[in-house]
């Protein structure tokens, strides 16, 4: 279960990570040329939570840069 009730008004959930698709590694790869370890780790880190490639590259540039 990913929910766990403490009592009747409180409940404390964990996040559930997804898996990278194959196409998303692939896109990953060819990416890591073009930018840094910290981009490339919050580019993961985000697609992992379920953001698109796309979403994840423009939070990564906003909070990290290239």
């Amino acid at each position: 279960s990913t929910s766990r009730f403490c009592s009747d008004r409180y409940s404390i959930t964990r996040s559930i990570t997804m898996a990278l698709t194959k196409k998303q590694e692939e896109l990953m790869k060819k990416h890591k040329k073009h930018h840094t370890a910290q981009h490339m780790t919050m580019m993961r880190s985000e697609m992992n939570k379920g953001k698109t490639f796309t979403q994840a590259h423009k939070k990564a540039m906003d909070k990290v840069g290239k």
